[in-house]
């Protein structure tokens, strides 16, 4: 079992920046691709990024592109989000999950493991 725990969230003016951590356990993170999603209050999950077993090759939402950066220490079993130019509209709260690739869909497709989130809020 993968149990993932995000960290790294909390409140930053807007222009800001955060970095995401998801940390893993029980099994080997280098295994799986991971993905991060957002969940704002009154919307639809969002897929936001996802990186494969390697840290080759990365995917990220268009409304993210640019601003946010994803990354992998295997060595350490933590995935990282950072996010740079914050905005209101990033406010959400973020989950990691677990899957064995992103693939092309990676923003549709079923993840094996969930992280609990980190609340992200991004306000004056």
């Amino acid at each position: 079992q993968l149990q993932l725990v995000e960290s790294g969230g909390g409140l930053v003016n807007p222009g800001g920046s955060l970095r995401l951590s998801c940390a893993a356990s029980g099994l080997t993170l280098g295994d799986y691709a991971i993905g991060w999603f957002r969940q704002a209050p009154g919307k639809e999950r969002e897929g936001v990024s996802c990186i494969s077993r390697s840290g080759g090759s990365t995917n990220y939402a268009d409304s993210v592109k640019g601003r946010f950066t994803i990354s992998r220490d295997n060595a350490k079993n933590t995935v990282y989000l950072q996010m740079n130019t914050l905005t209101p509209e990033d406010t959400a709260i973020y989950y990691c999950a677990a899957r064995a690739v992103c693939g092309g869909g990676w923003r549709r497709v079923s993840y094996d493991y969930w992280g609990q989130g980190t609340q992200v809020s991004v306000s004056s």
